[in-house]
């Protein structure tokens, strides 16, 4: 269940396309990117399923990535293998890639791997964030996935200057913990780097302080090099959000000197 896609300036290509996969086309977006939505036309993600999102952005170009809708893992059946997702991403020198999905949401009895490997260019640039939601809240459903596992890792050029790894468990250990999510019912990280990238650590962390309250907590530090990961817990994922559009406005405005535009949607 592959999809590959490929991008250079002014050109979008699909160079393998498998169900439940769908890209319609690459839109011009208000800000002068390329943007393009990713479809699961199953909705959602099934017990067994192993996707792989193959993404090389080309020198000089400018993309922005999203999902049409939430990520919904669904239950998996009795004896069947985790759900598996694996992505990679290459972006090219002076290129951008800003990946900007809707949540994943794990649903009850649901289990779900991800592995992601993204390479930059010493001069690319890069927005990248992901929300975690507790399950089908509205539903009454709290961390009663079964498993839900994460392993990240970011170079530029031949530096790994981002590693994340985490798996949380609810029936082997309580999600509640405060070593786990402590009363925090979404999570979120967002990665910005850019060549000077780790000047704007002072910034995102007073911004990161201003925008902390009793629901919703937020963090910023320099990676080891070449950029920063702003991360966020709250009791609701509207606040995420608005907090995610505030450090990317900021970041954009300051390293590229233009205004960050939501991706329109499309159904």
């Amino acid at each position: 269940m592959n999809l590959k896609l490929g991008f250079t300036p002014g050109r979008f290509l699909v160079h393998e396309h498998q169900a439940p996969w769908k890209v319609v086309r690459a839109f011009h977006s208000p800000g002068g990117e390329s943007l393009v939505h990713l479809h699961n036309v199953s909705g959602g993600i099934l017990g067994g399923d192993s996707l792989a999102l193959t993404m090389d952005v080309g020198a000089a170009a400018q993309v922005q990535v999203t999902s049409t809708s939430a990520t919904r893992v669904y239950r998996a059946r009795d004896g069947a293998l985790p759900a598996q997702l694996r992505t990679h991403v290459t972006v090219a020198g002076g290129a951008l890639l800003e990946y900007l999905p809707d949540p994943v949401i794990p649903f009850a009895g649901s289990r779900f791997e991800q592995r992601t490997s993204i390479t930059l260019h010493e001069s690319a640039g890069l927005f990248w964030w992901e929300t975690i939601s507790c399950g089908r809240e509205a539903a009454g459903e709290r961390f009663q996935f079964e498993s839900l596992f994460s392993h990240t890792e970011i170079r530029s050029g031949r530096q790994l200057i981002a590693v994340e790894h985490w798996r949380l468990e609810p029936g082997r250990g309580s999600a509640s913990s405060l070593v786990r999510m402590g009363p925090f019912l979404y999570s979120t990280v967002f990665y910005l780097c850019h060549p000077k990238g780790v000047s704007l650590e002072g910034a995102l962390v007073k911004m990161a302080h201003e925008l902390s309250t009793v629901e919703t907590r937020w963090g910023a530090s320099a990676l080891v090099a070449n950029g920063c990961v702003v991360r966020g817990l709250s009791m609701q994922s509207r606040f995420l959000a608005a907090g995610l559009i505030s450090f990317w406005s900021m970041a954009k405005e300051t390293l590229y000197g233009r205004e960050a535009i939501l991706p329109r949607k499309m159904y």
